[in-house]
């Protein structure tokens, strides 16, 4: 899209006008705030003038008055409080120079940003006629994940085409129909897009009506204010709310980051005597109060930032185009006439600023009892593509209720997107919390379930296995569509880096719960828990293969690749996460296309593999074909979401069992069917699949080589055979020895200081014994790299480098640790059992241990208000 669409006068000559306008053959510049323009129809003759009147009355006559013709008096007049002027517009006789006006055109961008799934807006041309009736809506760019390379841009277009026909003033959600609400059929798999793109169609239009005269603003009682004696200083003002804050960051538009804001606005309501007293002093106030006209309303502005509030566009008899008030869906914009002088804040302890004013709202249907917003517009640069995008920052403001009669009223406060969305799918939230639980039963009851089964009898551990498999396809994959994928990881790391926003991720509540029990059970039991019992695509391709050779086609099957072989291709997901990893710096939307080396949209979010274009449909049947004949061959070679679950997995808190004799005896690895099970006994959490049958050789005194030697010399012997205990071996029959005390532990000051030595410093004493060169070297080379991560952090130097720096540093300090400190934590992280690691297990402690150190460092600094300290310092600007 052009950069000049966000700010060229002549809208149409950039978008399609006529596509959502039929009949129109001429448009107007850019008017009002929110900007639309007019659509023209010519007048010639009479015979023109009779094919008016009946081609065009649906739009104009009194059937489209009503809005959809079946709904009687639901068309404008059936709103109940718009009115008979409402309902015939300001439009209804329009012409201009032989032309006649027949409706406006507006872009969703200029009036909301309401984000979408991918939490980018999707930009939307609309068109609306003269009575209020949309008739055409256009998508013309969005960023939404699974409409770029999954659901067909049909079915988009589908969806919007239901607006066509029905009045923008009528009450219409997604879903099915109910009295006195029009119900829209959504796209599956696409429930936030849609419900998003159903609030960008109404306010957009609602704000458009308004303005233009078919519906009337709503009129609200006017606020009546206390008696309060006194005067406040500033920051009295500041904390009770009577003086509002709205400062826009410069990054926050695209700009290189600033230690000056791009915009830092203070503002506040001077009609209320306790505020305006206060902010202008008694003689100001007075005079002030006496200018005004009972519906008059003023409002202070003192600014500071790079920007001006004011517009350097500005021209006299034009409009303030920087600033705006709204009010629900009422808008307000300021004139020259509307302008005064701010000479002075009087109340003690303001602020400096660079300049001020004081703005009139004149309108009967503001009201200061009830809250308001103050919006500042702006254009955002796009840093990657240049391209400009229209935004509005802010700021809510409700005068204190000590200073109106009566408090506050009770307002409906229209709920978020994520809201509706939760609300909307309640019995299949508490099925899926539901579903959740038991996982999480099932496999907390492991151990019960492993000592019932044995090598050959392994039901007990089966079925629920297969239960959890089947209703994670059918269930969660087909009907929730609640598939988690390695986007969603990239997603939280630009979110981490950049802006954090809950609402982006409460937009799915199925994946946002899923995340939150995939983190959790990670810690617990290490990526298994998940790929292996709950991943709908993973579940399926076990299926797939445990069908097949019930088929016949088990003579067929490779249960196991060579381990030379699996050992090299174990490596290639890794290499991919981290390649989406490092592409989505670089352009996110790129690294969600290269996501597609995942199956999982294909499987379960496009309806089908038949709907997609044929190398998507190739890659997809060439996975299946593998999965017949190989177990999980994606899972444990390409999956990038696996092999980012697999690098904290080190930090499990409970692993699997394991015996003395697990090192030279090899009956375990021999059915591993992840084969994660090493030369020494070793299981791998990062890719065991969490299969159980090892713990069921544990316990079985029949399969387990050392438990199998123990019964038959006890049988032999005439030995009672005791139970095998949680150790793995036979209860003695005659009691052992009582085992020595355990060592006394650190203290707890102790044990702190060793543990963050241990992980925030990868040397020990060995590094003293480096030749005095290669210390000084490292030590500057921390030093550097620390200074580098505080660049990063106060937005001195791109997340690019930030990121490389990272990268090179954690490769430094692997190879630094495998000769100082070679050594990984087994077991529960506040423990201290030591294993040696294995290069692997050094790469993902560091890699991720960083992570989180940078993370929680980041979010420290910033709440605390170090980054803007070090931001501003002119000491350390040199070194920026």
């Amino acid at each position: 899209m052009p950069v000049e669409l966000a700010t060229d006068p002549d809208l149409c000559a950039y978008v399609p006008c006529k596509d959502v306008m039929p009949g129109a053959d001429s448009f107007s510049p850019r008017m009002g705030k929110p900007a639309y323009v007019e659509a023209y129809q010519k007048r010639n003759g009479d015979h023109e003038d009779e094919k008016d009147k009946g081609d065009n009355k649906d739009s104009n006559g009194e059937k489209g008055a009503r809005g959809e013709g079946d709904h009687g008096e639901k068309g404008p007049r059936g709103q109940g409080d718009h009115g008979e002027k409402g309902s015939r517009g300001k439009g209804d006789h329009g012409e201009r120079n032989g032309r006649k006006l027949i409706g406006y055109v507006f872009l969703s961008t200029d009036i909301v940003d309401i984000p979408a799934y991918s939490g980018k807006p999707v930009v939307t041309l609309i068109g609306m006629d003269t009575k209020g009736i949309i008739t055409g809506v256009r998508v013309l760019r969005h960023s939404e994940p699974i409409l770029l390379l999954g659901i067909p841009e049909s079915e988009l277009t589908r969806f919007v085409g239901q607006y066509v026909g029905k009045f923008v003033g009528s009450k219409i959600e997604v879903g099915a129909g109910k009295p006195g609400v029009i119900g829209l059929d959504a796209i599956t798999g696409a429930t936030v897009t849609v419900i998003a793109e159903n609030q960008v169609v109404l306010r957009s239009g609602l704000a458009v009506a308004r303005q233009v005269g078919i519906i009337e603003p709503t009129v609200r009682p006017q606020a009546k204010f206390t008696q309060v004696e006194g005067k406040r200083d500033w920051d009295t003002l500041v904390k009770e709310g009577s003086i509002q804050r709205l400062k826009v960051a410069t990054t926050e538009v695209g700009m290189p980051r600033s230690p000056q804001p791009y915009i830092d606005i203070y503002f506040g309501y001077l009609n209320a005597p306790a505020v305006g007293r206060s902010v202008l002093g008694d003689s100001v106030y007075e005079s002030l109060m006496s200018r005004l006209k009972p519906s008059d309303h003023a409002i202070f502005l003192i600014a500071n930032g790079k920007e001006t509030f004011k517009g350097s566009g500005f021209v006299r008899g034009g409009i303030y185009d920087r600033v705006q008030v709204s009010q629900d869906m009422d808008t307000f914009t300021f004139r020259d006439l509307d302008y005064l002088n701010l000479y002075g804040i009087q109340a003690a302890g303001a602020p400096a600023y660079h300049e001020s004013a004081i703005f009139i709202i004149r309108s009967e249907t503001f009201s200061a009892a009830y809250p308001w917003n103050l919006v500042f517009l702006a254009n955002k640069m796009d840093p990657q593509t240049g391209a400009k995008t229209f935004v509005n920052f802010t700021r809510e403001y409700w005068l204190p209720a000590r200073y109106l009669e009566g408090g506050h009223p009770k307002i409906e406060v229209p709920e978020a997107t994520w809201v509706t969305v939760w609300k909307t799918r309640k019995l299949e939230l508490g099925l899926f919390l539901l579903w959740l639980g038991a996982s999480a039963l099932v496999y907390s009851l492991r151990d019960k379930l492993v000592r019932r089964s044995t090598h050959k009898d392994t039901r007990w551990k089966d079925f629920p296995r297969y239960f959890l498999w089947i209703t994670s396809i059918g269930f969660v994959g087909f009907y929730l569509l609640a598939v988690p994928s390695i986007t969603q990881v990239l997603t939280w790391f630009h979110a981490i880096l950049f802006e954090w926003r809950w609402e982006l991720f409460l937009s799915d509540p199925f994946i946002f719960l899923f995340w939150i029990f995939i983190i959790i059970s990670v810690f617990f039991w290490g990526r298994g828990m998940f790929c292996g019992w709950m991943c709908p695509y993973g579940s399926l391709s076990e299926l797939v293969y445990h069908i097949a050779g019930k088929l016949g086609l088990k003579r067929y099957q490779r249960h196991l690749l060579p381990q030379r072989w699996h050992d090299r291709l174990k490596w290639v997901k890794y290499g991919i996460f981290t390649g989406l990893l490092v592409v989505s710096f670089y352009s996110m939307g790129l690294a969600e296309k290269l996501a597609e080396v995942e199956p999982f949209k294909t499987t379960y979010l496009v309806g089908g593999f038949w709907n997609r274009t044929w190398p998507f449909v190739t890659f997809w049947l060439v996975l299946f074909g593998a999965s017949i004949f190989f177990e999980r061959p994606f899972c444990k070679y390409l999956c990038p979401l696996g092999a980012a679950l697999a690098v904290p997995s080190t930090f499990r808190w409970w692993g699997l069992k394991r015996k003395k004799e697990c090192g030279p005896c090899a009956a375990c690895a021999v059915g591993c069917g992840s084969q994660a099970i090493d030369k020494t006994g070793r299981i791998d959490q990062r890719e065991c699949l969490l299969c159980l049958d090892c713990q069921i050789l544990y316990y079985d005194d029949h399969a387990c080589p050392p438990l199998v030697q123990e019964r038959k010399r006890r049988t032999k012997a005439g030995e009672p055979l005791t139970p095998v205990g949680k150790d793995g071996y036979f209860i003695p029959i005659v009691p052992a020895a009582p085992s020595p005390a355990p060592a006394v532990r650190a203290s707890l000051p102790a044990f702190i200081g060793q543990e963050l030595f241990d992980h925030l410093f990868p040397w020990s004493r060995k590094v003293f014994q480096q030749p005095i060169l290669l210390q000084a070297i490292t030590f500057a080379l921390a030093v550097l790299v620390t200074w580098v991560w505080v660049l990063g952090a106060v937005g001195q130097i791109g997340p690019g480098l930030v990121l490389g720096w990272w990268l090179a540093w954690s490769a430094y300090e692997i190879v630094v640790r495998m000769r100082c400190k070679p050594y990984v934590k087994e077991g529960p992280w506040w423990g201290r059992n030591l294993r040696p690691a294995s290069w692997a297990d050094m790469a993902s402690y560091v890699s991720f241990k960083n992570l989180l150190i940078a993370a929680t460092l980041f979010l420290i600094m910033k709440s605390a208000g170090l980054l803007d300290y070090l931001q501003g310092l002119p000491a350390l600007q040199w070194l920026y």
